[in-house]
C-alpha cells in the first residue's frame, strides 16, 4: 500500500542573493512582484511556494518555477504572539510565466460555487 505523503510541511526557503537590477523601471515593466513567505516546494526542487499571509487560518499560496524569479528582496519578518518568526520576501516573477494560485475552500453542495474559508 502506498504511503500517504500529503499534506506535508514545506521547508523554509532561504532567499538566494540576487544582484539588484540596475534598471528598476525595466524590472517593473517585465516582472510582477509577489510578497510573502517563500518555501521550498515539497515535491519539486525547481519550484517555489510563496505564502502571502502565513499566519492566516485560511492561507492560500502561489507556486512559481524558480527560473521565472529574477529578483528577490528581503522584507521584515512576521512575528506571532508566541514569538515565532517567519521570513518574508518580495519576489519578482517574469510576466507571461505560468504560476499556480491555490486557495482552500469549504466543500458545499454540488453545483454551488465553493465558499471561502
Amino acid at each position: 500500500m502506498a504511503e500517504n505523503r500529503w499534506p506535508q510541511v514545506a521547508e523554509k526557503f532561504e532567499i538566494q542573493k540576487y544582484k539588484r537590477p540596475s534598471d528598476l523601471q525595466s524590472l517593473m515593466r517585465t516582472h510582477v512582484p509577489f510578497s510573502g513567505s517563500p518555501r521550498k516546494h515539497p515535491q519539486d526542487d525547481q519550484k517555489v511556494i510563496i505564502i502571502p499571509d502565513p499566519y492566516s487560518s485560511c492561507a492560500y499560496y502561489f507556486e512559481f518555477r524558480a527560473e521565472d524569479i529574477s529578483y528577490a528582496e528581503e522584507l521584515p519578518s512576521l512575528v506571532n504572539i508566541r514569538g515565532e518568526t517567519v521570513p518574508m520576501a518580495r519576489v519578482w516573477v517574469k510576466k507571461k510565466s505560468v504560476g499556480l494560485s491555490c486557495s482552500p475552500f469549504i466543500v458545499e453542495e454540488a453545483g454551488q460555487e465553493p465558499g471561502k474559508c
